[in-house]
């Protein structure tokens, strides 16, 4: 069963642009490791004030574990610790309206 995720990123100083890029090729990157997630199309937004909001699904909760231990997916968390941090969903300021708006990311 799949394991749908929502992850905020909020980008270092100077990094925005290079983290959504890293974002949209975040999904190839893990499907191209096999059977890490779904062909599920995630979903990339940015809050008004520039956090970046994915949601993805992992294939299941044993995927996820298996991202743990695999090199390539370390090495695209590390890729992630260049450009940003990751934040709490609640910390978002559309977190508190009861229909949280975001701008779509292509």
């Amino acid at each position: 069963m799949g394991r749908i995720v929502i992850v905020a990123y909020k980008p270092k100083p100077g990094k925005a642009a290079a983290l959504k890029e890293l974002t949209k090729s975040h999904h190839p990157r893990l499907k191209a490791e096999g059977f890490l997630v779904t062909d599920r199309e995630p979903t990339i937004m940015e809050a008004a004030d520039g956090i970046i909001i994915e949601v993805f699904e992992w294939q299941s909760a044993e995927a996820i574990r298996q991202a743990h231990a695999n090199p390539v997916v370390h090495q695209l968390w590390a890729e992630y610790a260049e450009v940003c941090d990751y934040v709490n969903l609640n910390s978002l300021t559309e977190a508190a309206n009861m229909f949280a708006e975001f701008n779509a990311i292509d």
